[in-house]
């Protein structure tokens, strides 16, 4: 293997290229190997126009660096954003509502919750009635009911635990 041919870092680069690419499809997310399979597949479309080897290395070092610092805060914008976004029903945590019909007192007990535009079956969350016209505040999201507590008394909105993927609750 000659390494000042240029046929044998066609390969040695397209090898990288794979190599970095698979890296990252393994830990995706983060776009840090996908900076180098960048840089790799730059060196080697220069290696392929027959660019000595020393230019390639040097443009896989540059290309790669400004990779890195274009995709790794993308990378961790995207996770932070992924974590908190609410997506489905859990859009609704933390929301302002009206109550419709009383929801009863007693567990599993529905009354009727109008949050913005949508209606949803609606149990409180501390299991006394709440009255018709009473501001409430949904804490969670258990399958298509709202778990709603008043408005003026509310705690800090808690994390879903139901499945709903959204949608009228009624």
């Amino acid at each position: 293997m000659d390494l000042n041919d240029p046929e044998t870092w066609r390969w040695i680069w397209l090898g990288a290229v794979v190599f970095f690419a698979l890296g990252e499809l393994s830990v995706p997310g983060s776009f840090f190997m996908l900076s180098f399979a960048i840089g790799a597949a730059v060196a080697d479309a220069l290696a392929f126009a027959g660019v000595t080897a020393s230019v390639q290395w040097l443009v896989f070092v540059v290309v790669s660096g400004a990779s890195l610092a274009v995709l790794v805060p993308i990378g961790r914008r995207m996770d932070r954003s992924g974590a908190q976004s609410n997506v489905g029903a859990t859009r609704w945590l933390g929301r302002t509502g009206t109550v419709l019909t009383e929801v009863p007192g007693g567990p599993h007990e529905t009354g009727l919750v109008r949050v913005e535009r949508e209606e949803w079956r609606a149990e409180s969350v501390d299991g006394r009635a709440i009255v018709a016209g009473t501001h409430v505040t949904v804490l969670r999201v258990d399958g298509t009911r709202l778990i709603v507590g008043p408005a003026d008394a509310a705690p800090p909105a808690a994390t879903g635990s139901g499945s709903a993927e959204g949608g009228s609750g009624s």
